[in-house]
């Protein structure tokens, strides 16, 4: 998925957002809404998300998201994107958006 689209639903909140970059990261800056998922919760998360919902996986350049949101698809989800250009892309495009801890 791209970044502008992502930014064209993120106001209905139909999509999750979930972002597989370290803590630190996640902490100083992250999409609106977004979920952090790591190793220590995706059971947990698996378990309790909506497997119907659009997944958006982000990551910081759109690599390794596309490994987690092929991992998610093969958990159940039906509906799961790769964010293109991950964190870094959403941050260059979408500035006044970014969240902080």
């Amino acid at each position: 998925m791209n970044i502008s689209d992502l930014h064209q639903v993120l106001a209905d909140k139909s999509h999750v957002v979930v972002d597989i970059r370290d803590p630190a990261s996640f902490q100083s800056g992250r999409i609106p809404g977004a979920v952090h998922l790591t190793n220590d919760n995706i059971s947990d998360f698996v378990r309790e998300a909506d497997l119907d919902a659009p997944l958006v996986v982000c990551c910081y350049h759109g690599h390794s998201s596309q490994q987690a949101a092929q991992f998610l698809a093969s958990q159940d989800f039906t509906d799961v994107y790769s964010l293109d250009g991950g964190f870094v892309a959403w941050q260059q495009s979408y500035p006044e958006t970014v969240e902080n801890a």
